[in-house]
């Protein structure tokens, strides 16, 4: 017998009842048959496994491949009084055995952990003496070489099914093609396996793709017109400052997010959006997964995504409460060429591949047969400098050596800061009686670190910052002057990138064993930039209808709202329009963009009639480049 699962949900969630076939999974779950659950970004996947896991005696087992989206469930489990466990990285080795022993003896009811750690003799061994009652594998999409976010370490998932026999296994995404649906059951094992499909419909939100030259005008003008939360996406860090900066010199409340910024400082700004102190997050999609925002009502793709499935689920993170939202992508001529050159100029070809291993062995000075196992610092960019490698394809390259578990890459961004006084105690003492105003700064480093003036010691400047008060910013500042006036040595280093070797170094024979993995790879890709131009260029069929077309829903029901739907069928003669428009100039001076909002006509028909109009010599530009009649 299982608990009363209905009575779970309220007194954990606090809701009356199960959304669409949540009940139904958890049903066949508690059966005992294995369940692959496909349903859409906001539709309540970890209720369908954390429910029936309370239900009944033991732990269950969460194989989830981002750690955000780990600590997030975790943190939110344990707000519930929920006793719950995360295998992060970072966690040693002894760390590792008292967690584990927790999940034997300390009733614990959720392990989370990424594929990765599947490969821990360690691991396994400890989940086979524990009482599984369910293994959960989340964004399951990961372990098809067909999907978006192919990930081989997924592939080992399937060892859970010897580890815990007889245990249900429960799949989970919200992006699968029918070809990634067929990989995930052949690949995880999944017996008489039960498949729930929820419509991937977002019938709340409202789908666009808005055509123009002028895309910072358009921006400004969507979000000037549809209030509330929003997240602008591109595809690059230095787009994202840029943006956010454009947005707030014109009077919005922005931000901006990439996977490049020290950890304090992302957890401070998706602090501020989350609590609605700052209204727009601009930001590459290392933004999103495992962000719990319910109340986001604009979605903007600035810069074209690599795929369908990429764009559905961050479109997807608007309305999740329900109500009216809007995702469009704003795009230009150029933005297509652009597309192409950045996903698919850049695919690296077999001989790249081989190329990028040997110089990044090289870089590290690995000899031929050794393994470094420790994580190391990598400075991406002054990589590629060195060995003038195109930074796109470069990366591309290293994806596949991580997806081919050659190396596991960290777009963690890590700064290391180490110190140490090598003034004599005298004068260490004069130089904070000389210095009043941050000798307390000084003397908290002294307190906190007891060996500072015999080695080199690693500081955290956020805990620092935490205890003195005094900025990150600050702290640099004042130990670079401690450095400058020769009481300490000061060592400040930054990467972006962190790789840790898998293998020893066998150079080309590394990578002749995934040869039509890289082949395949790039067919995917191919195909997925394929489908995204498809979308965007599509004029006839209703962008919802299309969407679910692509992921295998069938329906002709259009959703009624978006640029296709809405389409206006009469559209104004070009007379119309030329005599509408020397009507507004007969009164005062326009702008296009004036003329735009004024007659409502459609930009580029606009424009082909402004610049005949100016050949025809009936109007001219002024110096303010308003339009006058002559």
């Amino acid at each position: 017998m299982h608990k009363d699962t209905t009575s779970i949900l309220q007194q954990y969630w606090g809701y009356d009842d199960f959304r669409g076939s949540q009940k139904q999974i958890i049903n066949t779950i508690l059966s005992g048959q294995d369940v692959l659950a496909l349903m859409p970004t906001g539709g309540g996947k970890s209720v369908c496994y954390q429910v029936p896991s309370l239900a009944v005696e033991g732990i269950c087992i969460v194989v989830s491949p981002l750690v955000a989206l780990i600590q997030d469930q975790v943190a939110q489990l344990k707000k519930r009084g929920v006793k719950a466990i995360a295998l992060t990285g970072g966690i040693p080795p002894s760390e590792l055995n008292d967690l584990l022993d927790n999940c034997l003896f300390g009733n614990y009811k959720f392990l989370y952990l990424s594929p990765e750690r599947l490969q821990q003799p360690i691991v396994r061994e400890r989940i086979q003496q524990m009482n599984v009652n369910l293994i959960a594998i989340d964004e399951a999409h990961c372990i098809s070489q067909w999907g978006n976010d192919f990930r081989p370490a997924y592939l080992e998932c399937s060892i859970l099914k010897e580890l815990a026999p007889d245990t249900p296994m429960m799949a989970l995404t919200a992006t699968a093609t029918p070809r990634v649906v067929e990989d995930i059951i052949e690949n995880l094992e999944l017996d008489d396996v039960q498949v729930f499909k929820d419509s991937f419909s977002r019938s709340n939100i409202n789908f666009k793709v808005k055509r123009s030259e002028d895309k910072l005008y358009q921006l400004k003008k969507y979000m000037e017109r549809i209030p509330g939360s929003a997240i602008v996406y591109v595809r690059s860090r230095k787009m994202s400052i840029s943006l956010a900066n454009f947005l707030i010199k014109n009077g919005i409340s922005a931000t901006f997010f990439h996977g490049g910024i020290p950890k304090s400082d992302k957890e401070e700004k998706l602090n501020l959006w989350l609590n609605g102190k700052v209204r727009v997050m601009v930001a590459t999609n290392a933004f999103g997964m495992g962000v719990d925002k319910p109340d986001v009502r604009l979605v903007i793709h600035y810069q074209i995504p690599d795929s369908l499935e990429s764009y559905f689920q961050e479109a997807g993170r608007a309305g999740r409460d329900g109500k009216p939202s809007t995702a469009i992508i704003i795009t230009s001529k150029e933005d297509e060429d652009k597309a192409k050159q950045q996903f698919l100029s850049t695919l690296p070809d077999v001989g790249f591949v081989k190329q990028v291993y040997s110089k990044l062995n090289n870089y590290f000075q690995i000899s031929y047969g050794e393994l470094i196992s420790d994580p190391l610092a990598f400075k991406f960019n002054e990589f590629c400098k060195r060995y003038e490698f195109n930074p796109n394809m470069t990366f591309n390259a290293i994806r596949i050596l991580d997806q081919n578990s050659v190396l596991s890459l960290a777009e963690n961004f890590k700064e290391k800061t180490t110190l140490q006084f090598v003034a004599t105690k005298t004068e260490i003492f004069n130089y904070l009686d000389k210095n009043r105003v941050t000798a307390p700064v000084i003397q908290t480093i002294l307190r906190t670190y007891g060996g500072i003036t015999e080695y080199d010691t690693k500081i955290n400047l956020y805990m620092l910052s935490q205890k003195t008060g005094t900025s990150e910013q600050r702290l640099k500042q004042i130990l670079q002057q401690l450095a400058d006036d020769n009481i300490a040595e000061y060592h400040n280093n930054t990467s972006d990138l962190e790789i840790t070797f898998l293998v020893p170094r066998e150079d080309d024979h590394t990578i002749n064993l995934f040869v039509k993995k890289i082949k395949d790879f790039n067919l995917v890709k191919q195909n997925n930039m394929a489908a995204m131009l498809g979308y965007i260029s599509n004029k006839k069929v209703c962008r919802s209808v299309y969407l679910l077309k692509y992921f295998g829903e069938k329906t002709a029901e259009k959703c009624g709202t978006c640029d296709i739907c809405t389409k206006k069928t009469v559209v104004a003669s070009p007379h119309d329009l030329e005599q509408r428009v020397l009507e507004l100039l007969d009164i005062r001076p326009h702008t296009s963009r004036q003329l735009e909002k004024a007659i409502g006509a459609n930009e580029k028909e606009l424009l082909k009639i402004l610049e005949r109009l100016l050949e025809d010599e009936l109007v001219s530009l002024n110096f303010k480049n308003e339009y006058t009649k002559k």
